[in-house]
């Protein structure tokens, strides 16, 4: 699966094939694919220098057999590393998601209770799995700052609004608002340290290694098709300029893993991160309209789960932000420079 020779040692020790077969199938619960998290996080290391190519290719490796487990895996390993950057340690057998994001008109609020302890208060958007967690990572708002704390979802005052998902992909992944009143959290780091950490920049990587994984998955159901109609150059070509899309998303997620595992001090982590994101997700974006527009209708009204992986996919990369994340790109390069030319 890995090809790219700037693949740090720690990608090529994982058994991408092993983990593919441990990831499961289209079609499994959420419990199912919360048990595959469980199991990955007893024998992936947390993100840090050295290791986030063994995890970048862990997940690659999770959505090249299904997008939703991947969406599922990727929150839960790396809610894991965050505890562990912050010397908090993560209960016995909990299940977590990371529920960070914004959105307008909806806040929630963090007020100190004593005994370090915390009570949380408002609406947090986009929560995953909210309604299948035991626990999950949430952002808060402290004065000024934002913070980061570890929610018990099991406890009275969270509220999960499932039926507010209505989305064709992934519908078993919901990710509707979670409502919360007078939450007890517990602080992870401090005020401001989960947006700034380097840490935040190689989980977004991470992210992009499943669109990347995903677009595999999605580029061998072009292989096999061009398998079986050998005469058609047509075929042979947009499977070959699909292999170059992917190699050159692959060459930019090891890339970056090099960097980060080669503990390069002076990198501008979220500079880089950016960047490996928009890369990737130009080619899987290209990769999976070629696929669609070169297989036509049949794997997509007749394969659940080729209509699936379409559909999860496409969904999956909308966590890039498209033309406002170049723009942050473009911003960075006049304000700090970053790139040689």
């Amino acid at each position: 699966m890995l090809q790219s020779p700037a693949w740090p040692a720690s990608a090529r020790d994982v058994a991408t094939a092993d983990v593919e077969a441990t990831a499961g199938r289209h079609g499994a619960t959420p419990v199912d694919r919360l048990a595959v998290a469980r199991t990955l996080a007893s024998t992936t290391p947390v993100i840090t220098a050295g290791t986030s190519g063994a995890v970048f290719a862990t997940l690659a490796a999770v959505a090249a057999a299904d997008v939703a487990t991947a969406r599922t895996v990727e929150p839960h390993l790396d809610a894991l590393a965050i505890l562990a950057q912050a010397g908090v340690p993560a209960p016995a057998d909990a299940t977590f998601g990371v529920f960070a994001a914004e959105a307008p008109g909806l806040r929630v609020d963090a007020t100190e209770g004593g005994a370090g302890v915390f009570r949380l208060d408002g609406t947090k958007p986009w929560c995953s799995l909210a309604s299948t967690l035991s626990h999950a990572l949430v952002t808060a708002h402290v004065g000024d700052d934002r913070q980061l704390f570890a929610v018990d979802l099991r406890q009275p005052g969270v509220t999960v609004h499932d039926e507010a998902w209505v989305a064709r992909g992934m519908p078993d992944v919901p990710s509707g608002p979670v409502d919360l009143v007078d939450v007890r959290a517990v602080p992870v780091g401090g005020p401001g340290w989960y947006l700034t950490r380097p840490g935040f920049a190689w989980g977004g990587i991470g992210v992009a290694a499943c669109w990347w994984g995903g677009a595999l998955g999605l580029a061998r159901v072009l292989r096999s098709l061009a398998a079986t109609r050998p005469d058609s150059e047509l075929l042979q070509a947009a499977l070959g300029v699909t292999v170059a899309d992917l190699a050159d998303a692959e060459d930019a997620l090891a890339a970056a893993a090099a960097r980060i595992d080669g503990t390069d001090d002076d990198t501008d982590w979220s500079f880089l991160a950016q960047v490996t994101r928009s890369r990737v997700r130009r080619a899987v974006d290209t990769v999976r309209e070629r696929v669609v527009r070169t297989v036509g209708p049949a794997p997509l009204t007749a394969d659940r789960a080729v209509a699936a992986r379409v559909a999860d996919l496409e969904l999956y990369v909308l966590q890039d932000h498209g033309d406002r994340d170049l723009a942050r790109i473009g911003r960075k390069v006049l304000e700090h420079g970053g790139v040689a030319w």
